[in-house]
Parts: structure tokens; sequence; C-alpha cells
């Protein structure tokens, strides 16, 4: 037996709210948990009366949904969005806007690149478990893009990245030619030069 076709329910709709670009920073992840701010506001009942669709907010209802309560939706929608703007950005938001790792932003936390605005703590649905996560003020997310600190950062860490390797190589280097030194044969008997010897040489740590 043919299964039965779902039907579409026609709706039409009541309102939209533009989303600025001050409160979704140029990311759709951003739109979509001011959707959910917006959401945690209204009853549950009608929570999924409230969509997103393209950068608005919309307010759509059945063809036969009485107008009664929809002053007061909309009137919650405009509330929450009034302070939109300076809703904290949460983590899979600030990633996405900046378009960085996981590992970047923790990185970046832990020295205080990126600033916390404290932190947030919420129990996942189905989980007991409660979870805690920093939170960031969304206009110095704002800043970090205007001056476009994350591409000065990647450089800043693939120099220290070089340097650290360069002083890992002298270090094994000088461990090895303390190792033939003891076993009686030293680096000028042996005629070879160790793997990253110039570069630590080039440090000074022998001077």
């Amino acid at each position: 037996m043919p299964g039965r076709q779902k039907t579409e329910v026609p709706t039409r709709l009541v309102k939209e709210w533009w989303l600025p670009p001050a409160a979704t920073l140029g990311s759709t992840v951003r739109a979509k948990g001011i959707l959910l701010e917006v959401r945690a506001q209204l009853p549950s009942a009608v929570k999924k009366l409230v969509n997103l669709e393209h950068n608005m907010l919309t307010l759509r209802v059945a063809d036969d949904f009485g107008d009664a309560g929809l002053g007061s939706i909309e009137a919650t929608v405009s509330k929450t969005l009034a302070r939109i703007e300076d809703l904290p950005v949460i983590p899979r938001e600030i990633e996405d806007v900046l378009t960085i790792s996981a590992t970047e932003r923790h990185r970046w936390l832990k020295d205080g690149r990126l600033k916390s605005a404290g932190t947030r703590t919420v129990k996942l649905r189905g989980r007991a478990k409660k979870i805690t996560f920093h939170v960031y003020d969304p206009r110095h997310i704002e800043d970090v893009l205007d001056r476009d600190l994350v591409t000065v950062w990647r450089e800043v860490d693939a120099m220290t990245a070089a340097e650290n390797r360069r002083r890992a190589a002298g270090k094994a280097a000088l461990s090895r030619a303390r190792k033939a030194a003891a076993g009686g044969t030293t680096v000028e008997a042996s005629g070879e030069t160790p793997a990253g010897w110039d570069e630590f040489e080039s440090e000074g740590l022998l001077r």
C-alpha cells in the first residue's frame, strides 16, 4: 500500500525582521544562533513559527491560524532583537566568523589574544552533564575582523614554530655531541657535523 502523502501546511507571512551585519557578523552560524536565542524567549507552542530565511527572521502561520496571540509573539521577537547586536558570541560562532579552527581558538584564548567575555554553562538536550564554555564580546570579534588579526596571529605562530624547531634541533645536536664524547668519540674525531648543529651554533649557545 503506497505511503500516505505528506501535505504541506499553507502559511502566510505575518512579519519579517532584518538581521543587520553588526548582529550576524557575516556568519550564517551566528544568524542561526540568533534564531535560537529568539525562540528561547517564546512559548514552546509557537517557537517554530519563527524561522530564518536568508538574512531575515520571519513569522509565518497557517492560513487558518487566528490573529490572537500574534501581537505578543511580534512584541517578544522585536524586544529580543533590540539588543541582539550585544549577544555574546559562542565558540562555534566565533570559529565560523573568523574562519579559525578550534585549536587556534583555544591557543589564542589561552595566551590572551582572544579575550573572553565570561563563561556560560548549559545543559545539552538528552544529557545530564552540563558544559561550561567561554563567550566573546561581539565588538571584540568585529575588531579582530576589521584589523585582520587572524592573519597576523597565524604569521606570528608560524615564526614561533620555526624558531622552536631550530632550538629543538640545536639541543638535539648538543645532546648527541655529549653522548659521543662520553663514549670516547668526539664530534671532531668522527669528522661529521651533527644535524642541526649550524642552527644551534648560530644561536650562540656555545659562546
